[in-house]
């Protein structure tokens, strides 16, 4: 059985979301045995608030937690029992198999970095993130991509490359199930001598790895577009593009709400591309998703959106059950495996 330790006291809705998600799980025919980590009062109170089985939930108590202002290293060594400290803690002792947090990135990242060890090859972890695309991916017809890195590590060698495209392509095949995910590099051109000297020594060594499914380079229209499964970069320009991308369709909701407050003619117009409005927003709905995967180390760890709802929680759970049970970072050692002589 897999139990996920949550850090409860993370992200913009503090407990009550990832309270009212891990509640909402143990009800469902497939629960997770969940550890929520945190003021254990304030737990126990917004579980007396949603229905719940009390044989999946487990509360931990965490003294204090790690504010969005706060800077990650100073926060961590300050609050030594702060609640991503002690999931941490319990995925590391093996009291727990997956660490889920919507709280701070960074906090994430550092508690991951102090208590995880890398998987055998891979220098730097990598922030992935999904988002929506035009074309459909593996046989479920997934309508989301994925992308790493967006954060963790900003600035990345050829070496680290290869390790996200490894890693990238070992997790589109566990959540997606998509057997051969197609893996390309981010670069300004699709030529294999396009880009920096990172980009095109990493396409070097993808070329001749054999192990996955490299597809060589892609450009920025080819994002939206979903042209392949897993696009590789540097943190710096993953975390922009990201961004831009959690940007547009800001904007694209904000265009229909003001279009409803015209004029009658903008009214029925708005009206005859409901169907179409409403299949974007489901496009772009990251809820569905659940979060996005730390990878690199020998414990699975999910980073849901600081924005995160009650049902985000829950699906970013979910998320973490099924990499445990798919073997994720035994997968990503496999693949590594060629590069370290094995």
């Amino acid at each position: 059985m897999v139990r996920v330790a949550l850090d409860a006291m993370g992200g913009d809705h503090g407990a009550a979301a990832a309270v009212e998600g891990a509640a909402a799980l143990s009800r469902e025919e497939r629960p997770v045995r969940v550890l929520l980590v945190g003021d254990s009062a304030v737990i126990y109170e917004l579980l007396d608030e949603f229905p719940h089985d009390p044989a999946w939930l487990q509360v931990v108590h965490a003294e204090g937690c790690v504010a969005m202002d706060h800077k990650p290293r100073a926060a961590l060594d300050a609050m030594p029992d702060c609640s991503i400290n002690v999931a941490s803690r319990l995925v590391a002792a093996g009291d727990a198999d997956a660490l889920v947090s919507a709280g701070h990135t960074g906090a994430t990242i550092l508690a991951a970095s102090r208590h995880f060890e890398r998987i055998p090859g891979i220098r730097r972890a990598a922030l992935a993130a999904v988002y929506p695309t035009e074309q459909r991916h593996g046989p479920r017809g997934d309508p989301f991509a994925l992308m790493l890195d967006v954060g963790a590590t900003l600035n990345a060698e050829p070496e680290d490359l290869v390790g996200f495209a490894v890693m990238g392509s070992a997790y589109a095949r566990i959540i997606s199930d998509n057997t051969s995910p197609r893996v390309a590099l981010l670069s300004n051109g699709t030529e294999a001598n396009k880009g920096t000297p990172a980009i095109v020594e990493a396409h070097r060594r993808l070329r001749e790895l054999g192990t996955i499914d490299f597809h060589g380079n892609v450009e920025g229209l080819d994002i939206p577009k979903g042209t392949v499964d897993v696009v590789v970069c540097e943190g710096f320009l993953g975390n922009v593009v990201l961004k831009m991308l959690e940007g547009v369709s800001e904007v694209v909701a904000d265009l229909v709400k003001d279009s409803m407050d015209r004029k009658i003619q903008w009214r029925l117009g708005i009206a005859m591309l409901a169907k179409g409005l409403k299949q974007l927003r489901t496009l772009t709905d990251w809820k569905q998703y659940g979060g996005a995967p730390l990878l690199g180390f020998d414990k699975v760890v999910i980073k849901a959106h600081g924005r995160s709802n009650a049902r985000a929680i829950r699906n970013a759970i979910k998320v973490a059950a099924k990499a445990v049970d798919r073997d994720l970072a035994g997968q990503i050692a496999r693949g590594m495996a060629p590069l370290q002589g094995g």
